[in-house]
């Protein structure tokens, strides 16, 4: 009888340890990603954030979550002033291959959102994007006219 007593509690402390050890590692999960959710999202992982295939259903949610608007304008040959102070970035959103989308504002209007070989304005496209940066050109056969820089973090 005592032999049948000791086995069982054996067993119970078996399956106590094991219970523990499953709420353990759920309670440890459980902060781990409440930690991880809750963590605010640096400048640098949204600017570096990388979307090498945005399809055209896509481009609209970017838009929203830069804080664009849409843009409708079309190039003409023009003269165009390329003046580094007219146009400021504000986001980019970059893939491997230099496509991507990037945040301008012209003239200190609202932002608009600009996907690779868009008009920015008359006369200039968005050539190219990188995690940092954004080239303006003539065409997407000219070379670069205008290099925008994100502004440097700070920590």
């Amino acid at each position: 009888m005592q032999k049948q007593f000791n086995q069982s509690q054996s067993q119970l402390w078996w399956l106590r340890g094991a219970t523990f050890s499953v709420a353990a590692l759920a309670a440890a999960s459980a902060i781990f990603w409440g930690l991880k959710l809750s963590a605010p999202v640096s400048l640098l992982q949204v600017t570096a954030a990388v979307a090498p295939g945005l399809e055209a259903s896509d481009t609209q949610a970017w838009v929203r979550l830069l804080g664009g608007q849409k843009v409708d304008a079309t190039p003409t040959p023009e003269a165009v002033d390329v003046s580094s102070s007219r146009f400021k970035l504000l986001g980019v959103v970059a893939g491997a291959s230099r496509q991507g989308h990037a945040l301008i504002a012209t003239d200190g209007k609202a932002a608009k959102p600009y996907r690779v070989g868009s008009p920015v304005e008359d006369g200039l496209i968005l050539k190219s994007v990188s995690p940092r940066s954004a080239e303006l050109a003539r065409s997407l056969e000219a070379p670069a006219g205008l290099t925008l820089e994100l502004p440097k973090l700070t920590p």
